[in-house]
């Protein structure tokens, strides 16, 4: 075991848990996230050596503070919780659903990163993850791309979000380069899990993006920051 530690979000199930689960097997005592107890314990002791419960909901600013509250040392987080209600295009979308999205995939993020900051801010290595999606890229969205058919406005709410989410990666990078911070999004490509319908028909393997994840959270100084990249490692255009 070494002395650094992770917290990741939404880690209880999917790509969360396996993010944590590579994090730990590297030695690093990992804060598995979890809005429901019995869950997140469960995933503590399928992970086993090394994970530690931490109750979260990333839309529960109370919550959040009474978390961080919990957590004296932070090397990295992993901001992995989502949402994405339905696949359905603006049109046939109610602003109540973006609400709903934006405030875990959006806010969540800034919430739980703002409340982290203070210990993030004591590691010698500080790295932030947001775990993004290919889709949120408006690059992607209208050219040919190696990830899906463009020229689809289906799964509004979660992609604007997502591409909501790119941006402010994007500053907090720029804000927080002075200070030695790594801060990078990830793209997982289309796993396997209970996202929406198209993801758990998928058939990709949630293992997989979390090598994405362990690679950017593990970053060395001279490492990118403010990037966003493919759970391959390749870049992704904005």
């Amino acid at each position: 075991m070494n002395e650094r530690t992770a917290l990741v979000t939404g880690a209880n199930k999917g790509i969360g848990k396996d993010i944590a689960r590579l994090l730990a097997a590297e030695g690093l005592t990992v804060y598995v996230g979890s809005r429901d107890c019995g869950r997140g314990q469960r995933a503590v002791e399928e992970i086993g050596a090394g994970a530690r419960l931490l109750v979260l909901d990333v839309t529960d600013p109370v919550g959040i503070a009474q978390a961080a509250a919990q957590v004296d040392r932070l090397d990295v987080l992993v901001n992995n919780a989502g949402t994405s209600p339905s696949l359905a295009p603006p049109a046939d979308t109610d602003v109540e659903e973006f609400r709903r999205t934006y405030e875990t995939n959006v806010f969540g993020v800034l919430s739980v990163t703002n409340a982290f900051l203070p210990t993030l801010r004591r590691s010698p290595r500080p790295r932030i993850v947001n775990v993004s999606s290919g889709t949120a890229s408006l690059t992607w969205s209208t050219n040919p791309n190696p990830q899906f058919t463009p020229g689809s406005g289906g799964a509004a709410a979660y992609r604007s979000s997502k591409a909501a989410l790119n941006a402010l990666t994007l500053f907090y990078a720029q804000t927080l380069a002075g200070e030695g911070f790594k801060v990078n999004a990830l793209a997982p490509g289309l796993r396997s899990t209970d996202l929406n319908p198209r993801a758990a028909a998928a058939g990709g393997d949630p293992a997989e993006a979390a090598q994405g994840a362990l690679r950017l959270a593990l970053l060395p100084d001279d490492g990118p920051t403010g990037g966003f990249f493919s759970w391959d490692g390749a870049p992704v255009p904005w």
